[in-house]
């Protein structure tokens, strides 16, 4: 596996496949602000020359900085073969060098996937109610770095 910065033939393809990939309408969440303006933060992971995977990610500035993960997408024939954690640790890597103290995600309650896999590789898991506003809780992770 390949990890590399997301260019503009990757976001291209991703906003084809996505709703594919994640099993309904989420290309809106693909906005192009994560290639045109947060692109240096971005990932794609390749196999054999096929894109299997991506993260969009940004820096917050605070202080301090945090390192944001906003969206990640995995083929689904490579789930499971260890793309995310390629993925986390390039963006990790990233959020580092940028001086970050910590990473952060959110997801929506239900999506186990997701929640296992963030426990799995080391973040604190914390559901907040109302987080993205009245009756809408969310599960939110961190990670100190």
């Amino acid at each position: 596996m390949i990890t590399r910065p997301l260019g503009k033939k990757d976001y291209d393809h991703i906003v084809q496949v996505i709703d594919r990939w994640w099993g309904g309408p989420t290309s809106a969440l693909a906005h192009p602000v994560f290639f045109y303006e947060l692109g240096q933060c971005a990932r794609v992971v390749e196999h054999d020359g096929i894109l299997v995977g991506f993260l969009f990610g940004l820096i917050a500035p605070g202080p301090p900085k945090v390192g944001y993960v906003h969206l990640v997408g995995i083929h689904p024939d490579y789930r499971r073969r260890g793309v995310g954690k390629v993925l986390y640790q390039a963006f990790e890597e990233e959020c580092r060098s940028q001086g970050c103290a910590s990473m952060k995600a959110v997801t929506t309650t239900g999506n186990d996937g997701s929640i296992a896999f963030h426990q799995a590789t080391g973040w604190d898991v914390s559901l907040v109610e109302d987080y993205a506003g009245p009756a809408r809780p969310r599960v939110v992770f961190h990670k100190k770095l």
